[in-house]
C-alpha cells in the first residue's frame, strides 16, 4: 500500500511551490528551508540575485556534499569489509 500523499507549500528563494509529499509533511518542509537559507547564504556572499545562477551553484555545493559522503561511505564499508574477514578469521581459528 502506498502512503498518502499530501500537497505541502513551501518557499525556495521567494518561490512558493506545491510539493506533492509520500512521507512526512515537516520532513519536505524542513527540506525546503535548508535549500533555502543555503541558495540565500549563496546569493549574500556572490552579491548575485540571478536565480538560476544561484540555483546553479546550490545543486553544485549539493553535489560536492553527496560525492564526499559517497566517498566516506565506501571507505566506511571497505573498513567494514575488513573488519568481517579478521573476525571471519579469528572466528574460523577458534572453531580449529
Amino acid at each position: 500500500m502506498e502512503p498518502e500523499r499530501k500537497t505541502v507549500r513551501v518557499t525556495i528563494f521567494n518561490q512558493t511551490y506545491s510539493l506533492a509529499a509520500a512521507g512526512d509533511a515537516a520532513e519536505v518542509e524542513a527540506l525546503a528551508h535548508s535549500i533555502d537559507d543555503l541558495m540565500t547564504d549563496i546569493a549574500r556572499r556572490t552579491g548575485n540575485a540571478d536565480a538560476n545562477r544561484i540555483a546553479v551553484l546550490a545543486c553544485l555545493h549539493l553535489a560536492d556534499r553527496l560525492r564526499i559522503m559517497e566517498h566516506d561511505l565506501a571507505a566506511l564499508k571497505g573498513r567494514v569489509d575488513e573488519k568481517t574477514r579478521e573476525f571471519t578469521l579469528l572466528l574460523d581459528q577458534a572453531m580449529e
